[in-house]
């Protein structure tokens, strides 16, 4: 019984760690194909760019991690010779951090709502924000695009950051987790004289620190990464923010695709090493409560 338990533990462990390389893999290979010159790349990856125009001339694809020799020309042209790239990477953190803030913000106070407010009409508007959880982005940019032309807002931020900040995920994921506190808590403190916002303040929203973490690193992290909102809704390339700005650099640049790639890759994963405790907690204690 032990040997068929260690072998089924070391199984386990074996296949864990291969779909861990295999994800970690395309990131490894941005970060070091970052520091190779412009003539290794083409030695390399020439075949997947033959059909472009000015495209390479390599006969296979070479798969390779160490650079012969290491350089830091992307960096430098990227960071000092082109401010483009600086432009649209502050566009994304001017873009991303007001969604992060409001989102917390309106999903905090949504949620308490959801969490004291008791009856029949409770439950439909909380079933509604699940079934606008489910849609994806792709099934609601038109009718967004309506919206922001009819306000006056479209070719403008608020296009895309008055959305970000009233999406349904991170109340839904807020409230499942303030079901948690249990109700004598508050019942004590209303006894004690405290009102609704000291509850909300003082007992509630400490609670839910790990909570409130995690929600704010999922959407950053959601946030940074998009591309259709902004593609579709700032029309102006010079608001649009590096994610889009990186599908548009050519074939003759892509050492300086992959210095900006790796550029781009840092806040999430700063943010993401940062609070990976609070982010683990968060969504485990969110995703076992009922109701």
């Amino acid at each position: 019984m032990k040997k068929k338990r260690y072998f089924g533990r070391f199984t386990v462990f074996l296949l864990c760690a291969v779909f861990a390389v295999l994800f970690l893999l395309p990131t490894v290979l941005t970060f070091t194909n970052s520091f190779m010159s412009e003539q290794e790349l083409k030695s390399n990856y020439g075949v997947i760019f033959d059909s472009l125009q000015g495209g390479y001339s390599s006969e296979k694809v070479n798969l390779k991690f160490i650079p012969d020799k290491v350089t830091f020309s992307q960096y430098i042209t990227g960071l000092f010779k082109s401010p483009d790239y600086l432009i649209k990477f502050w566009n994304s953190v001017l873009l991303v951090l007001p969604i992060v803030i409001f989102q917390v913000a309106v999903a905090s106070v949504a949620a308490y709502s959801f969490t004291r407010w008791r009856g029949r009409i409770r439950s439909g508007i909380f079933f509604f924000y699940v079934i606008l959880m489910l849609m994806p982005y792709q099934v609601t940019l038109v009718p967004n695009f309506l919206v922001s032309k009819w306000l006056g807002i479209l070719n403008t931020r608020w296009a895309v950051i008055l959305p970000g900040i009233f999406a349904p995920f991170s109340v839904f994921l807020l409230t499942k987790f303030m079901r948690r506190i249990p109700y004598s808590l508050i019942e004590s403190a209303k006894v004690d004289g405290a009102g609704e916002w000291q509850i909300f303040t003082r007992i509630c929203l400490p609670q839910c620190r790990s909570a409130l973490y995690s929600i704010a690193i999922l959407v950053f992290i959601d946030y940074w990464n998009m591309v259709e909102q902004p593609l579709i809704l700032l029309q102006d390339a010079d608001s649009q923010p590096l994610s889009v700005f990186l599908s548009s650099i050519n074939s003759g640049e892509i050492g300086l695709a992959f210095a900006m790639a790796t550029i781009y890759m840092i806040p999430p994963l700063l943010l993401f090493l940062h609070g990976e405790e609070y982010l683990v907690e968060g969504i485990a204690n969110s995703g076992s409560v009922k109701g």
